[in-house]
């Protein structure tokens, strides 16, 4: 098995220590955190720690590096990384700028290296369902897409609501669609901290007349993690708030005197393996990195990500400017 060295395993860096501890690949740990790597001392006694990530990638015996540090970090790790020689696995977003996704993506392939994005909801098997609903037409033509990433949570202040929810239902919503928007705009307010947005709201225009926005606060009373597809023939919800996750309603628009009238039916739930989408996506870097495969979410994904991110923040400036492709 590959062996792999995390930096960052704090907030969310823990989950990955937990994943590819048990994928039984998991070299060393390094935060900058003493409290943190005193911490994995106990909880992983056979597992190296370090606060110094220069020990990480200047390790001849690491293959891999996973990075889960703050996003400002995110360029200089991996292009460090990939100039030592290692496969990375960076969660999202990529980097912070078009120009800097661009020149890591150039620099993998330049290296012959796995460069692979974290886009946690690519991997959830729900989502990998839905888009099988889809294409086999069991939706009819899309006619729009919403999603609401919603929480009282953590709020950060080096990103912004946009960078730090958006990227997820970014990704998904561009691999349902099999395209890339037309055009967007994207608005906001920042309560907490005056040059940090806390919720945004994106709108993205598709070829065909399709449309789809993209709600993300983490000023919310509850947890809301919801995404809604509308098509002509049948409508579905991935709700991960639930247990089933995924429903298909039958809905049906009837007209009658010349008037659109609605006609409800049963909500069905859709069935599939139930799988941890954050085991499976450790278990497919591990993958590409050992069958020299090209990660589902690779640089190149992330790219497209990151150019959505970059004008939807373009348009956030601009207060609510239409950013056209």
């Amino acid at each position: 098995m590959a062996k792999i060295g995390i930096i960052g395993a704090g907030y969310w860096g823990k989950n990955l220590v937990r994943n590819f501890h048990q994928l039984d690949s998991l070299e060393v740990i390094c935060d900058k955190d003493k409290d943190i790597l005193d911490g994995y001392r106990k909880q992983y006694p056979d597992v190296k720690v370090t606060e110094d990530y220069k020990e990480v990638l200047e390790d001849a015996g690491i293959e891999g590096v996973v990075i889960a540090a703050p996003a400002a970090f995110h360029y200089r790790l991996v292009k460090e990384a990939l100039l030592n020689g290692k496969h990375v696995f960076v969660e999202k977003p990529l980097a912070l700028n078009i120009d800097e996704g661009r020149e890591l993506v150039e620099l993998a392939g330049q290296k012959g290296k796995v460069l692979m994005v974290g886009h946690i909801l690519r991997y959830h098997n729900a989502v990998i369902k839905l888009k099988e609903l889809i294409d086999k037409d069991e939706l009819g033509n899309i006619r729009y897409v919403y999603s609401n990433r919603l929480n009282i949570g953590k709020i950060r202040t080096e990103e912004n609501i946009l960078w730090s929810f958006a990227p997820h239902d970014i990704s998904v919503i561009l691999m349902l669609l099999d395209a890339c928007p037309e055009s967007l705009s994207t608005t906001g307010g920042n309560y907490l901290q005056h040059d940090v947005a806390d919720v945004t709201m994106t709108n993205m225009s598709f070829p065909g007349g399709v449309r789809a926005h993209i709600f993300v606060s983490w000023l919310h009373p509850f947890k809301e993690q919801k995404l809604v597809v509308v098509g002509d023939k049948k409508m579905a919800v991935f709700d991960d708030m639930t247990d089933e996750k995924l429903f298909l309603y039958p809905h049906k628009i009837e007209w009658k005197n010349s008037m659109p009238v609605a006609s409800k039916a049963e909500t069905e739930t859709v069935s599939f393996e139930m799988v941890e989408p954050l085991r499976a996506e450790c278990r497919h870097f591990l993958d590409c990195m050992e069958k020299d495969l090209t990660p589902v979410t690779d640089g190149k994904e992330g790219l497209r990500v990151l150019g959505i991110l970059q004008a939807s923040q373009e348009s956030l400036d601009s207060a609510g400017k239409v950013i056209h492709f």
